[in-house]
């Protein structure tokens, strides 16, 4: 069984988000490995970059202080393979097709996968032009998410029907950030997904409360926070990993 299939065995996956290099390299290892042995059972890996048109200003932000940090990709390779030593979790890689292109796509994947990297997730890379990303990361071993969002509508079942690692279900039009109330009609997107796939299909974009997390989780096989993870690094800084082991405890209680 993959790492990533593993996040799902027999239960829900709780999904982390966090920009690697924020605020610092230093710390942010450390807030990886807060999370992590807090109980996340799946991480992604934010590789700052500096128009990431998916996200709100709360990760747009956070890009900004791990790019002023001195981040670049090959540090983040560098960060994942420093988590690698220590922990077996799933680690999935968030970035643009900008930087994968800039810095060549077979070399990232050969680079992301000697890391110890499991998959990836492009989510200005629509559906139709998944096909040289998809197979350069293929051969390396790393699944390319598919992501599916309100407006998928009759693609929903073609994009399930292919899908590798997890599906990355989309509450919400928009970007990325926190939402006190999600009202998108996910019912009828998980059945159409549960009809076309066996891949484990996780809710992101919004979700930032324990009663949110326990919703999302009876409706899909997990649940990706990222902006109300973000926000407690940049609220609290190098003090960030106790507070980020605290609120993911209290994110996975209900799941």
């Amino acid at each position: 069984m993959s790492r990533i299939a593993n996040a799902f065995n027999n239960k829900k996956a709780f999904i982390a988000f966090l920009t690697a290099g924020d605020p610092d390299y230093e710390t942010s290892l450390e807030n990886f490995k807060a999370v992590i042995e807090a109980g996340a059972d799946l991480i992604e890996v934010g590789i700052p970059f500096s128009d990431p048109i998916a996200e709100g200003p709360v990760i747009q932000e956070a890009d900004i202080r791990a790019l002023v940090s001195g981040m670049t990709t090959d540090r983040v390779f560098g960060l994942v393979h420093d988590i690698r030593k220590e922990y077996d979790i799933p680690i999935v890689f968030m970035t643009y097709a900008n930087p994968v292109y800039h810095y060549g796509a077979d070399k990232f994947f050969k680079n992301a996968a000697d890391a110890g990297a499991d998959g990836i997730i492009i989510p200005d890379c629509p559906y139709e032009e998944r096909g040289e990303f998809e197979e350069t990361a293929a051969k390396y071993g790393i699944d390319f998410i598919s992501m599916i969002a309100p407006t998928s509508e009759d693609r929903i079942k073609t994009i399930a029907s292919q899908a590798k690692g997890f599906i990355y279900v989309v509450s919400s039009l928009g970007v990325t950030g926190v939402r006190s109330e999600i009202t998108t009609d996910l019912d009828s997107i998980i059945k159409l997904i549960k009809e076309s796939s066996d891949t484990p299909a996780a809710i992101g974009f919004g979700i930032s409360t324990p009663e949110q997390a326990a919703v999302m989780s009876k409706k899909a096989d997990g649940v990706i926070v990222g902006s109300a993870m973000v926000r407690i690094v940049a609220q609290y800084g190098k003090e960030a990993p106790a507070k980020l082991s605290e609120y993911v405890k209290s994110m996975t209680k209900g799941l």
